[in-house]
């Protein structure tokens, strides 16, 4: 071997070395500051609470202080948009719901790769929403509502928070599946639509659970089927809508990422007290009141998680010939 070719040799192998001791001595003082989750929605809604408990919860387990950063726009574009182009050393992270994976086919152009410019730490929770029917439809199943349905095509209504958020794409993810044809109504949020449907304006709707569940016992709407594989605590005789449509599962879910490219012992530490975060008997608790389920995977099983998501809504959003600017 050539003296330079030599020199090259124990030259990139001691690069290697410091390299691996920087990186380790790095994540051995991590953290070292303070942590900012950047959260793309509004404070108040179920978003901000699940954000805020693991928040409070890891600023016990790191010895840091750990700060939500609402950062709303654009459904999340704008907030996660900042955790793309943040330094990867784990002081910036991000806290998103499903839109991260229905942006990327629901949006002509984003201003990052939902995947190539993340890194996966964790799954937060899992959280179920409920189809419901105003009283006055004649329905009490989802078995009577689809042959309701496929007796009055194009005839029945749903409404939801907006075009292209999960409660529409559900709905729709529902109709492909059982076969029916039901027209959406989109408003421009909660709200004004939970207000329709309970004046009878519109007819259905898939909402949150937490939502639901006061108007069903008072008996202002009906809750025919749950988006979740399993029935759930706060509605225990409603039925999962997969028992009548086999397949058929579309939660709201909440994941945690942070930029590409960070450091794996970093990711290792983030992700082992998340895991403990989430595990905890009162984060879990308190997840259960909201009919939530807990997380806590891995990085690798997250991000196939997500890719499978990318994909159940990439196919939905197509079927229907959906695009947003």
């Amino acid at each position: 071997m050539k003296k330079r070719e030599l020199f090259l040799s124990v030259l990139a192998f001691f690069v290697l070395i410091s390299t691996g001791i920087a990186g380790t001595a790095f994540a051995q003082s991590f953290p070292a500051k303070t942590i900012r989750i950047i959260l793309p929605f509004p404070p108040g809604g179920p978003t901000d609470f699940y954000a805020r408990l693991v928040a409070q919860k890891l600023t016990d387990y790191l010895g840091q202080q750990v700060l939500v950063d609402n950062r709303a726009g654009a459904s999340g574009i704008i907030g996660t948009e900042m955790v793309a182009k943040a330094a990867p050393d784990g002081y910036t992270l991000l806290f998103m719901s499903t839109h991260h994976a229905i942006n990327p086919s629901l949006y002509k152009k984003l201003p990052y790769d939902a995947v190539k410019d993340f890194t996966p730490l964790t799954l937060v929770a899992a959280n179920p929403n409920v189809l419901v029917a105003h009283p006055s439809l004649p329905v009490n199943s989802i078995k009577e509502l689809i042959a309701l349905a496929k007796a009055k095509p194009g005839q029945l209504n749903y409404a939801s928070n907006s075009i292209g958020g999960g409660n529409h794409l559900s709905a729709e993810l529902f109709k492909a599946m059982a076969g029916i044809d039901i027209e959406h109504i989109p408003y421009k949020g909660q709200a004004p639509a939970m207000n329709d449907l309970l004046a009878g304006h519109a007819k259905l709707m898939f909402t949150s659970v937490g939502l639901t569940v006061p108007n069903v016992k008072a008996g202002k709407l009906k809750a025919l089927g749950v988006t979740s594989p399993k029935r759930v605590a706060n509605l225990p005789d409603v039925p999962a809508i997969g028992e009548t449509v086999p397949g058929y599962e579309a939660n709201s879910w909440f994941g945690m990422w942070g930029p590409a490219r960070m450091p794996k012992e970093i990711v290792s530490r983030l992700n082992r007290e998340l895991v403990k975060a989430l595990q905890s008997p009162d984060v879990k608790k308190r997840f259960k009141e909201m009919d939530a389920e807990a997380g806590g995977d891995s990085p690798e099983e997250f991000a196939a998680f997500q890719k499978a998501e990318m994909a159940k809504w990439a196919k939905v959003i197509k079927d229907i010939g959906l695009q947003l600017d």
